[in-house]
């Protein structure tokens, strides 16, 4: 596995995190869902949305970076790297994702595979499959270090 360590995003938010009796930390818990909604189902109609992940001299982007979706709408990301450098889709709350991208800066080389995030290589494809659950402005962001702060995060916009 290319000494690549993966571990799942909850694992990782649970590593930042406090723990609370009840539920969990505030937009994180295992039995209610995720901040952004829930995994979807295969099963039922999804819409597609199609993201680009680029790189343009010192930026990064995602294209589109602005989404909109309506409350218990279930979205397909169909999500592309067109660059050069390997890239991710982390899908949470804009709070989740700054502290999980201080602990990405602590392990670099962690990968995501979870119902909320991918890490897509060059050239490559990878999908999310998606119900946004609750109403609010979410982010889409790329956790590795470096990306963030290139540019590469967006929002999602659920009415």
């Amino acid at each position: 596995m290319n000494g690549r360590a993966i571990l799942p995003l909850a694992c990782l938010l649970g590593a930042v995190l406090p723990t609370f009796a009840g539920p969990g930390a505030p937009g994180h818990t295992h039995s209610h869902g995720y901040s952004a909604g829930q995994p979807g189902d295969p099963n039922k109609p999804a819409r597609v949305v199609h993201v680009a992940m680029r790189e343009a001299g010192r930026k990064m982007t995602f294209d589109p970076d602005h989404i909109a979706v309506h409350k218990d709408e279930q979205i397909r990301f169909v999500i592309d790297n067109d660059g050069i450098y390997n890239h991710e889709f982390v899908l949470a709350t804009t709070a989740e994702n700054r502290k999980h991208a201080e602990v990405m800066k602590k392990y670099p080389d962690m990968e995501h595979d979870d119902p909320n995030a991918k890490r897509v290589a060059p050239y490559t494809r990878g999908e999310i499959l998606w119900r946004f659950t609750k109403t609010g402005v979410f982010e889409f962001a790329c956790l590795i270090p470096g990306h963030r702060e290139a540019g590469m995060t967006g929002k999602i916009d659920v009415k």
